[in-house]
């Protein structure tokens, strides 16, 4: 197993789905974890559930990633009390569909502020963080629906082909100070995310995709574990498709 013994990893909207298989992913591997959610009791209580379970350090506090100054926050507050921030995980997410007659401006301006502000401001915190000890890894949540598009998912799409140009950019920008940066892109997932689909559209996402089924929030996991280990020390500004084949 990857060995993240003695790092210190940040994993934004972590009380479910794929961060919370992320969060897991991680303390396994033996980092010391700090997950994030809007609402503090459900942050502390999903902590302290993996610590529990695995036997591991865990924490939990509440953050809203479309709050630039509280995001800068909680990242100072995890690398004074820790001395280091090692990993980031830009996880914190929202996916609202609509066709392209009926998005509204509420609509994408959700999209926009929570999954591209918000993932701005979160890898610009930890950026800063990690730029004084030259070193960290940075991975954020795209998607293949920012590759390729999709039906009824303009705005998302939208927001997550944004998001996956933060990975390239950041990576160019932060290499010089040793700083990681991917972005991992998963294809249908079985999380709430996609428990509104409807059966039909689930059958047709999983009869187009080579391996025939939807993937686990835990194999998104292990690839990001993967990539903000050291096994990945040469891999920066690249987008990787966890999708069961769905884009070829």
């Amino acid at each position: 197993m990857t060995d993240l013994s003695g790092k210190i990893a940040l994993v934004t909207g972590g009380t479910r789905g794929i961060g919370l298989a992320t969060v897991r992913a991680l303390a396994e591997a033996g980092a010391t974890v700090v997950l994030t959610g809007r609402g503090e009791a459900s942050a502390k209580e999903r902590a302290a559930e993996v610590a529990g379970e695995l036997d591991a350090h865990v924490s939990g506090v509440a953050l809203d990633v479309t709050d630039a100054k509280a995001v800068s926050t909680v990242v100072r507050g995890v690398a004074k009390e820790h001395g280091q921030l090692d990993i980031l995980v830009a996880n914190a997410g929202v996916l609202e569909d609509a066709l392209v007659g009926m998005i509204t401006e509420d609509l994408i301006m959700r999209m926009l502020t929570t999954n591209v502000a918000g993932t701005i401001h979160t890898v610009q915190a930890a950026a800063r963080a990690m730029m004084r000890k030259k070193t960290g890894a940075i991975v954020v949540l795209a998607s293949i629906v920012g590759e390729n598009g999709s039906a009824g998912q303009t705005a998302y799409a939208a927001s997550k082909a944004a998001v996956g140009n933060v990975a390239r950019s950041t990576a160019k920008e932060l290499g010089r100070y040793n700083i990681r940066v991917n972005g991992v892109a998963p294809g249908v997932i079985e999380t709430a995310m996609t428990a509104h689909l409807s059966e039909d559209v689930i059958s047709g996402r999983v009869a187009d995709t080579p391996l025939g089924r939807l993937g686990k929030p835990e194999e998104i996991a292990k690839a990001i574990r993967f990539l903000v280990s050291d096994e990945a020390s040469f891999i920066t500004g690249q987008i990787l498709g966890v999708d069961g084949g769905l884009v070829l």
